[in-house]
């Protein structure tokens, strides 16, 4: 039985759930919250499901959720609605006594899952070939442990999309060279905004083994992974341009792992608290368009009923993965802790949890 296929047999769901009502789910939801006391937290992120962030104890992002978790030393169950990387940062910050679970285990990163740890490793061989000791890991939180801990030991750190800024300006005072993992838009964004040419960057192709360079390879200063995510692809300038048209007062708003042409081509753009903020203060009777997760867009429309909120794309659903946390899920994890059984524990081995937290450490050390 493969990897895919035992997920699959665990996660096999009891019927019970099904034929519940969803009264009696967030009751008993509810009553297990109460019982449990202190020693259960929920951490929320915000692209999950309106029915989970109504449980959950905070919302937040990945790593201040983590470091949320990091600081509630009380909690003895952890149950983190999000996903996987985001479990395991969680579990790499906090104590040897405190469990980590992920209520459904199939609920992942796809661009997390486009760097793994034999494909960087590879691909840092062939680089120090081409550019010698010249080159800086930097890998966005929004990775698996092994690639935190790949830029621990070879003298990185991770960065958000909040300080991806101070972080590749922080980068350049040790080496000549980065390596941005696993989002190449976030990278070629945030190189762009401190003056770095698109000539002068490369993007590593893990498939392909090979750098795709377009200006002269030995100017190349920001080597750039191959991957993305799957939501922010989907926002285009197309939609920009007939918004433009359509609705000329409307403000545009996107996240920087959207692609460079969408990034230039909006109003503005920046991270998740950098878009919740901006909505939250904006004039009332305002008009936004926002770029980034359908979940996230649709709670700022019902927060803020005093302004035109609504997604840039209008046929966007929500990421598939995030989205995979529901009542159900989440029930079925605390009636298994009720019951003296971890559903789904997220556990990161000791190795791997020292050299990650060495990346994170960098990270929280440099003002953002």
């Amino acid at each position: 039985m493969n990897f895919l296929e035992k997920v699959a047999t665990l996660d096999r769901i009891p019927e019970r759930y099904k034929e519940m009502s969803i009264e009696d789910k967030k009751e008993r939801i509810k009553q297990i919250k109460q019982q449990l006391g202190s020693k259960l937290f929920i951490p929320g992120h915000h692209y999950q499901r309106d029915e989970v962030i109504e449980f959950a104890d905070v919302t937040g992002d990945s790593l201040q959720l983590a470091q949320l978790s990091k600081t509630n030393r009380d909690a003895e169950y952890i149950v983190f609605c999000g996903v996987h990387f985001m479990a395991e940062t969680a579990d790499m910050l906090t104590t040897d006594n405190q469990h980590v679970i992920l209520p459904d285990l199939k609920a992942g990163c796809s661009m997390a899952d486009m760097a793994d740890i034999a494909q960087t490793e590879h691909a840092w061989g062939e680089l120090q070939k081409q550019f010698g000791d010249t080159i800086l890991p930097l890998t966005y939180v929004n990775s698996t442990a092994a690639i935190k801990a790949f830029c621990g030991r070879n003298g990185g750190a991770t960065v958000t999309s909040s300080n991806a800024k101070a972080m590749v300006q922080w980068a350049f005072t040790q080496k000549q060279r980065l390596l941005f993992l696993p989002d190449q838009h976030l990278g070629r964004n945030t190189a762009y905004d401190l003056g770095i040419k698109l000539d002068e960057m490369a993007v590593w192709d893990p498939i392909a083994r090979e750098l795709v360079c377009e200006g002269p390879i030995e100017q190349v200063k920001v080597i750039l992974w191959k991957g993305h995510c799957s939501v922010h692809e989907k926002f285009t300038v197309g939609q920009i341009e007939e918004l433009r048209q359509n609705s000329p007062n409307t403000n545009i708003i996107v996240h920087p792992e959207c692609t460079f042409d969408v990034v230039q081509a909006a109003d503005l753009n920046g991270s998740t608290h950098y878009i919740i903020e901006t909505i939250k203060n904006a004039e009332p009777g305002s008009s936004w368009a926002v770029g980034t997760e359908m979940n996230l867009v649709n709670r700022l429309a019902q927060q803020h009923p005093d302004k035109n909120v609504f997604s840039l794309n209008s046929t966007m659903c929500p990421c598939l993965t995030m989205n995979r946390i529901d009542l159900d899920h989440l029930l079925w994890s605390l009636e298994e802790i009720i019951e003296g059984r971890l559903h789904f524990p997220i556990t990161v081995d000791e190795q791997t949890t020292l050299e990650g937290n060495l990346a994170l450490q960098r990270m929280l050390d440099r003002p953002s």
